[in-house]
């Protein structure tokens, strides 16, 4: 069965249309925030894997991120935070579909151990089991993994020399999630974005979650990636939230989040 163009057209200003609508159903919105409020506090995001490593993401945002990388087409995707990997193989595996493609397009021969794509991955503390397992893993020969505190100049630097050349760039902020640490991210990484692209700050959800949320962490409401994320937006103009995509998710931990580098 073939899908006319005027099909699929109508299709997207429909879902246009809907989610332009949704930002006058406060019902929709507030139980979103209350099933929100309530998987942290079962640990919800814990339950999934990416091709065999744990990825602790929700599944929205999993599928946000299939969307952007298909639109994007990133040469580059720099992701600050790595735990057990799943969010690198995620994104590895994203831009090997993007190869295929583009060789299935062009006719040319693919040569999987030359990756035209590729991921770096920066963490305070890369553990040997996880590093073992994502060095072992078939997507590794697209990952860089650096070691370091995201926001060392040293370390930044060696991301900048890594990214080089490289036209089109995603990055993806989701380490430690206090205000001061996502704002000195947010100054040396989002500069890397390019026009088209996204910054995405995960966790800033923190804003709207209960006080106790997090008993044991740094961050919390008044101090997270969201109120990071505000101040960013008022030092420059370079970036705007997407709003369409909070309106298409509902349920995700990086509303505001999503940045779109305009200019």
């Amino acid at each position: 069965m073939t899908i006319s163009y005027d099909a699929v057209r109508l299709f997207a200003e429909e879902r246009s249309a809907r989610l332009k609508s949704y930002s006058d159903q406060d019902t929709f919105r507030d139980v979103s925030a209350n099933w929100l409020a309530e998987a942290f506090q079962r640990m919800y995001m814990y339950n999934f894997s990416i091709m065999g490593r744990p990825i602790i993401q929700l599944p929205t945002d999993i599928v946000a991120m299939n969307e952007l990388v298909w639109q994007i087409k990133p040469d580059v995707i720099v992701e600050t935070g790595i735990a057990h990997g799943g969010s690198l193989i995620l994104s590895a595996s994203l831009l090997a579909m993007l190869d295929l493609c583009d060789a299935t397009t062009s006719g040319e021969m693919l040569d999987p151990s030359k990756p035209k794509r590729t991921v770096i991955g920066v963490d305070i503390d890369i553990r040997e089991h996880n590093r073992a397992a994502i060095e072992a893993h078939p997507m590794a020969n697209r990952i860089t993994m650096i070691q370091g505190s995201s926001i060392d100049p040293v370390i930044a630097d060696r991301v900048k020399a890594e990214v080089a050349g490289a036209k089109t760039i995603l990055v993806c902020l989701d380490s430690n999630h206090t205000h001061e640490h996502v704002l000195a991210e947010l100054r040396q990484y989002a500069p890397m974005v390019s026009v088209g692209s996204y910054c995405v700050v995960f966790d800033t959800v923190i804003e709207n979650l209960p006080v106790e949320t997090f008993p044991d962490r740094p961050w919390g409401p008044g101090n997270n990636a969201m109120t990071a994320v505000e101040a960013y937006l008022e030092e420059q103009s370079g970036f705007e939230i997407d709003e369409l995509m909070d309106a298409k998710l509902q349920i995700s931990v990086a509303p505001r989040g999503y940045l779109k580098r305009v200019c």
